[in-house]
């Protein structure tokens, strides 16, 4: 194969590498947390709340927020139907039972009005996500969840750098989680981080997160933990790309609007929204394939990889996996029937996003 697009991956510069040559070489003894306390400061600015926790991955940074909450078995915790396993995996692990409701079909965001139908006397929390960079609807999910007296964590894994009416993906709600896993905007390789301003829920997610330390006491543990922790290195890797987030986000946009250019005026292909009022990272740019155009979405991800445009399909229904009982989410199943995520990786050019287009448009139409 002569030419390949890669479906995700990071922007390294010399700045990255000399931060974690810095770290390897002299991040250790009475420095080995130098670039962890930077980097949380830099989520806290970024993001403009008092605390955060850097954590080994968005993962535990979701495990970390359900275990503040005192989330625990009998309880109901809400989330939307298309996103990745982690929002659902943090409420299984503390014996909760997720709730899945379905998405917007514009911004495949969680649906307010969904949430709203399925609250119960057992729902506790709600995690909605900003889906590949969008954010979800959250003055109508604040609203909604206060009425309630339910807890909001935001999903902010893919949507570091997006606004919401102003305001930062991750500064609204309670908390919010982060994820720098090697195909986000911004990576560690592995990563996350918890951020919030409220002190008691700090407090609490702080404690679960080193193994229940009592700190007044050296290795004296009062509880059952975790170990979440992220390395110094890894932070060092990270606050590089979180120095340079303006300039990574920027380029993630300008891909999506190469795309919008190329594809936006084919009859049937729909691509990723930005609501007025938002900010969009775009960090997947995705089409939908609405229309019947001779070949269905399976076949065209294959034919699109046999070119060289490497693509992904769309975040698959959570609750139709085996282990769970099939929500009524009408829209997520189409997403998820017709979504093809398109090549996004941070490196690759207009010429490369013509190359891709020009596929998708030869096998859709023709041309």
């Amino acid at each position: 194969m002569d030419r390949v697009i890669p479906s995700g991956g990071p922007w390294i510069t010399e700045k990255e590498v000399q931060y974690v040559a810095d770290a390897c070489a002299n991040g250790w003894y009475d420095n080995w947390h130098d670039y962890l306390d930077r980097f949380e400061d830099g989520m806290r600015k970024m993001v403009g709340v008092k605390h955060a926790i850097a954590t080994s991955s968005c993962t535990g940074a979701l495990h970390l927020s359900m275990a503040a909450l005192g989330i625990k078995p009998g309880d109901e915790v809400i989330v939307p139907e298309s996103t990745w396993i982690s929002g659902v995996t943090c409420i299984c692990y503390q014996g909760a039972t997720p709730v899945f409701v379905d998405i917007e079909p514009d911004t495949w965001c969680m649906d307010p009005e969904c949430f709203r139908k399925a609250i119960t006397s057992r729902t506790k929390a709600v995690i909605p996500v900003h889906m590949y960079g969008h954010p979800a609807e959250m003055d109508t999910i604040m609203q909604i969840a206060a009425e309630h007296g339910i807890a909001v964590i935001e999903d902010a894994a893919p949507g570091i750098g997006s606004l919401y009416k102003g305001k930062p993906a991750g500064s609204i709600a309670l908390g919010a989680t982060f994820s720098f896993q090697g195909a986000k905007p911004l990576v560690m390789g592995e990563g996350g981080c918890l951020v919030t301003n409220d002190d008691n829920f700090f407090d609490r997610a702080y404690y679960y997160w080193d193994h229940c330390r009592d700190n007044s006491q050296v290795l004296y543990l009062t509880g059952i933990g975790f170990k979440y922790k992220l390395s110094n290195i890894q932070a060092a890797l990270g606050l590089a790309q979180l120095e340079r987030m303006d300039e990574i986000i920027e380029k993630r946009r300008q891909i999506f609007f190469w795309y919008r250019d190329r594809l936006g005026n084919i009859e049937g292909l729909r691509l990723n929204a930005e609501r007025p009022g938002c900010r969009n990272n775009f960090y997947v740019p995705t089409m939908i394939v609405e229309k019947d155009f001779g070949i269905e979405p399976v076949p065209l991800m294959a034919a699109m990889n046999q070119r060289g445009v490497r693509n992904r399909p769309f975040f698959r229904p959570i609750s139709k996996f085996p282990m769970f009982k099939p929500a009524h989410t009408p829209v997520a199943d189409f997403v998820t029937s017709r979504g093809i995520n398109l090549p996004c990786a941070s490196k690759i050019t207009e010429d490369d996003v013509d190359y891709a287009c020009n596929v998708i448009r030869n096998l859709l139409l023709g041309e």
